[in-house]
């Protein structure tokens, strides 16, 4: 795990060492264990790594093979790189590291572009054929690697954070209005390849690039699950479905217990995380490090899940760390979690994960992370109500549960100079929602949180704040094993609905059945919890103070973003203006505002 930038130059020029130099010490946090800038006429690349496959110095980056000709940065982990590893030492191979990374690279020699089909884990990189000029970007299948780019006439800058090539310099940060159109709309989601800023973009999850010596590009998608079962699962039963859920969350869990450093787990006390540590301690991994964080509470609400996440602890016998946080120090610890996001994002449990990888990075360097269960297996809301939706209302079910706004909120809010008059944020539902693969409204919603939602909210959170404390986070529910297995269990089976098919009587149904067998009861029928935040939500005290800060700071006003009159609105009573998805209006507003100072874009 680790961060890497580059220089690519497509005008016979050589590549700027400097500006790849700052880009790589931006991201010092994401690898703090070494550092290397490897550059070569019209490229250039730098590369910080934290050390979790082979600690040794034959697998520092960048990764040059000269018998091969090639080059890599890479960020991730391959799971079943030993297996590949094998498979290619069997047709000749031999290698000088015992890490994943020269596996990457074999495995292009071997296999080419495609050799991303073969891997199993999370990565993103860049690799270059040093006799043709011809270079490869690849993202993985559900984006938890990120990489950002940057396109400059007939350069080509990336890197694995926004902020890193901002710090390369020169990079147009005029805000994007339809980006910001859907940070408004669309839960905060600014979906790839946009972000906020119009002069950088991402790279597609499950997308390779292939770029030519003279700078043209093509993309192929080398994923996209079909949703329903397959002609020869349909009259698989309940029980069946729940073995298969079982057997292949066991393998995902197993997988990424792989490293040559201790593994722990991040344990908030619900089905998901709960049921990672179960499989973990059923794998036999002896004295498992587990932690939890909690908040003070506000507004009646409660700060912490302590008493679920013990339940489950004192089950397994885990080494089990308990993290307070009191109201002051998540206040404190606000601008540095604002500094460590690669892109604005809203959820209020950023600062959680936030303090708690800060914590935890003080132990180890790998844990596991519940996240993705709730969209990979219909553990929200919204999924009911979709359930029930007929072909025509399924946009309109879905934009009403999920997105925070409608468009004539969004209109009477943004300054003209910004707006869009188009709501791009509906129209790319729809489009998504008619793409083939998926027939059923509820199978749409699935995927459209799966593919884009995840990627850009909780799996991009969860990169950025562990990464900003060098810690891994692995998530077995997004193996793509088991994420092909979601999509095929009958919609039925995932969202559990009550006779009258309008509540929720259990959300990730199938999962939390399968779970029985593995951990205590009382934890699988609690009541659904979330990461709570309290005071993020509650805006009230120092935590208002700030957010009338940021919204009147100078880099606000030069910005001019939002009618100043919808802002008084809002600060005038914070709690009357929530979100379907339970967030404060005026927060998302403040975060962005934050986000921009932070990084000094004046927009």
């Amino acid at each position: 795990m680790c961060g890497f930038s580059g220089e690519i130059r497509f005008d016979g020029t050589t590549a700027d060492v400097g500006a790849v130099a700052r880009m790589t010490a931006a991201m010092d946090r994401r690898g703090p264990d070494a550092s290397g800038i490897h550059a070569q006429g019209r490229i250039a690349v730098g590369h910080r790594r934290l050390k979790i496959f082979d600690l040794s110095e034959q697998a520092q980056q960048p990764m040059i093979d000269a018998g091969l000709g090639l080059g890599l940065v890479y960020n991730g982990a391959i799971y079943n790189y030993r297996e590949l590893r094998a498979e290619l030492e069997a047709m000749g191979f031999a290698f000088f590291s015992t890490g994943d990374t020269e596996v990457i690279l074999k495995g292009y020699r071997a296999w080419g572009p495609k050799v991303v089909d073969r891997l199993a884990g999370m990565f993103a990189f860049v690799l270059w054929e040093r006799d043709t000029g011809r270079v490869l970007m690849a993202r993985d299948r559900l984006g938890i690697k990120p990489l950002y780019i940057e396109n400059r006439g007939r350069t080509l800058r990336f890197a694995s954070t926004l902020p890193a090539l901002l710090a390369g310099g020169g990079v147009d940060t005029a805000i994007d209005p339809v980006a910001l159109q859907f940070y408004l709309q669309f839960h905060a989601v600014v979906p790839a390849p946009m972000t906020i800023l119009k002069g950088i973009r991402k790279l597609p999850p499950a997308t390779r690039r292939i770029i030519e010596p003279d700078g043209t590009a093509r993309d192929e998608i080398y994923w996209a699950p079909d949703y329903g079962p397959r002609a020869d699962e349909r009259d698989l039963s309940f029980q069946d479905w729940q073995a298969k859920v079982l057997d292949t969350l066991r393998t995902a869990v197993r997988r990424r217990l792989v490293a040559d450093v201790p593994v722990g787990v991040l344990l908030s006390g619900g089905l998901d995380s709960s049921l990672i540590t179960g499989l973990i301690a059923e794998a036999g991994q002896k004295d498992l490090k587990t932690y939890s964080i909690g908040f003070d509470a506000a507004g009646g609400e409660e700060g912490d899940e302590f008493r679920w996440s013990d339940v489950v602890a004192a089950h397994f016998g885990t080494d089990h760390h308990q993290i307070r946080v009191s109201a002051s120090e998540t206040l404190e610890a606000l601008p540095d979690c604002v500094a460590a996001m690669s892109e604005p994002m809203v959820s209020h449990d950023a600062v959680g994960f936030y303090l708690l990888s800060e914590a935890v990075s003080r132990d180890l360097k790998v844990v596991q992370s519940g996240q993705g269960a709730d969209e990979v297996f219909g553990g929200y809301h919204w999924y009911p109500p979709m359930l029930a939706a007929g072909d025509e209302a399924a946009v309109e079910t879905y934009a009403r549960h999920f997105c925070d706004r409608p468009h004539d909120e969004y209109l009477g809010l943004v300054r003209p100079e910004h707006r869009v008059d188009e709501d791009h944020a509906r129209r790319f539902v729809a489009e998504h929602f008619a793409q083939p693969g998926a027939t059923r409204p509820i199978d749409k919603a699935l995927r459209i949180d799966s593919n884009i939602m995840l990627v850009d909210d909780p799996v991009k959170r969860v990169d950025n704040m562990t990464m900003s404390w060098g810690l891994e986070a692995r998530v077995p529910f997004l193996d793509h094993e088991l994420v092909e297995l979601a999509a095929r269990v009958p919609a039925e089976m995932k969202v559990k609905t009550t006779p009258d098919g309008r509540h929720l009587a259990q959300g990730k149904y199938v999962l939390a059945e399968a779970a029985r067998a593995v951990i205590p009861h009382a934890v699988i029928d609690r009541p659904k919890g979330y990461f709570p935040v309290p005071a993020l939500k509650h805006l009230e005290g120092p935590y208002l103070e700030m957010v009338r800060a940021s919204l009147g700071s100078e880099g606000a006003r030069s910005r001019g973003l939002f009618d100043q009159a919808a802002v008084d609105r809002l600060l005038a009573d914070p709690k009357a203006y929530i979100t379907p998805l339970r967030g404060s209006k005026l927060w998302q507003l403040a975060l962005l505002e934050l986000w921009l100072d932070t990084h000094g874009i004046r927009g």
